[in-house]
């Protein structure tokens, strides 16, 4: 809802995971999936974090119910497509940083994923039932490599793709240093 009402290009869900198994580590995308999870690890997730989500909508108060079913499936069609592309500029990005745990996007039904509007991934960003991944990922530098690399994916994939808005700002880049302030 949040990224409808604020007409958002691209939904990216940033997530720190846990899983039974101590050696599960690295980064992971996702996108959705209509038909079901792509793997077991990516079944298990989305069905854990789809009990704390809703789904997201579209309206289609006035429209033929064909026309609208229509609609919504070409429109799923082309985002599921979009979010794989998206997804696959950032894993890649990712992998500079480090190992990734799958060197596919995965697919799954993640609830925070099935907006139609836009392209959306899910990025695992690492484990924290695993030692090694919890360390990195509580340090600041790190997490800021993290989120550079997420947003070098995004730039990527914009610049694929006519009339991105981020298009434009891919060669403009600040990043903050000791005692700058937002304003």
């Amino acid at each position: 809802d949040k990224a409808r009402q604020d007409r958002a290009s691209i939904f990216v869900s940033i997530h720190v995971d846990a899983f039974h198994k101590q050696s599960a580590h690295g980064f992971s995308v996702y996108s959705l999936s209509e038909s079901g999870a792509t793997s077991e690890m990516a079944a298990f997730l989305a069905q854990r974090e789809n009990a704390a989500d809703l789904a997201g909508g579209v309206r289609l108060n006035n429209r033929d119910a064909n026309l609208a079913e229509t609609l919504l499936d070409m429109q799923l069609d082309w985002k599921i497509e979009e979010s794989k592309l998206l997804g696959a500029r950032i894993l890649s990005e990712l992998l500079k940083l480090g190992d990734v745990h799958s060197m596919l996007v995965e697919q799954a039904s993640f609830v925070v994923l099935k907006a139609p509007a836009i392209p959306s991934v899910l990025v695992e960003t690492g484990y924290i039932t695993n030692r090694n991944d919890a360390k990195r990922l509580r340090n600041a530098d790190y997490q800021e490599r993290i989120a550079a690399g997420i947003l070098r994916g995004i730039f990527g994939y914009c610049h694929d793709r006519p009339g991105c808005p981020l298009s434009v700002t891919e060669n403009y880049l600040h990043v903050v240093r000791a005692g700058e302030s937002l304003s």
